[in-house]
């Protein structure tokens, strides 16, 4: 998980300390997803196939240290070596994980640069989850580089559907209404104590465009989605 920088603008924003403890609050049962702050960390937002392109960097970066492990072994131990060698032939592949109506701020005007769209198709590729109301096949017919590259979009439907919307949820906090049991109860604890989502934070950059929107000297009303 890669938390989108202060910088983004997106209306009720919050601060990205926040939001990355809070994350890690909601993944500390998880053995196989993790939060990095890197994104958070730079001096301004960020372009999402630039974040892409560092994590497959530093991804490609762990395996050749893992290499150069492998390599310094001594050689009574080269048996677990041999064995293990193989795992590390293969260069990592990166895909960005999205939902179903994230493919449609591709047809965003000004909002994407046609050629990050096709590096991040193409290159790296989609995993995108469904989500009611939106139809991730009519996207992809609708668009000539989502068509061309469909190979690399992976469809996931899912069976038991979660409607658990995070609008929804912050809708519910601003409202003093209970949230227990749609969020884990120590991110429950850490809003309540630090008192995050209210109707002042929700009007946090209101009325600013998205820093893409922005950078593009564009004039189109702000979109609520993490995107580019």
């Amino acid at each position: 998980m890669s938390p989108v920088s202060d910088d983004y603008r997106k209306k009720g924003l919050v601060s990205a300390r926040h939001r990355i403890a809070m994350a890690k609050l909601a993944l500390e049962t998880s053995d196989w997803i993790r939060v990095d702050p890197w994104e958070t960390e730079q001096a301004s937002w960020t372009e999402t196939v630039k974040v892409l392109r560092h994590h497959y960097n530093e991804s490609v970066r762990l395996l050749q240290s893992r290499k150069e492990i492998m390599k310094s072994i001594q050689p009574t131990e080269r048996s677990t070596e041999n064995s293990l060698s193989s795992q590390y032939s293969v260069l990592p592949e990166l895909k960005l994980l999205c939902g179903a109506d994230f493919l449609q701020t591709f047809q965003t005007p000004n909002l994407w640069k046609k050629e990050h769209l096709q590096e991040i198709v193409e290159q790296f590729g989609l995993v995108c989850i469904s989500r009611a109301g939106s139809d991730p096949a009519q996207y992809i017919n609708e668009s000539e580089l989502l068509t061309k590259c469909q190979h690399n979009i992976f469809l996931v439907k899912e069976w038991i559907q979660n409607e658990i919307s995070s609008t929804q949820i912050r809708y519910a906090l601003r409202r003093g209404l209970s949230v227990k049991y749609l969020i884990p109860d120590s991110v429950i604890a850490y809003i309540a104590y630090h008192n995050i989502y209210t109707e002042e934070s929700e009007r946090k950059n209101e009325g600013d465009l998205l820093q893409p929107l922005k950078l593009h000297n564009t004039v189109v009303s702000p979109q609520n989605d993490r995107c580019p």
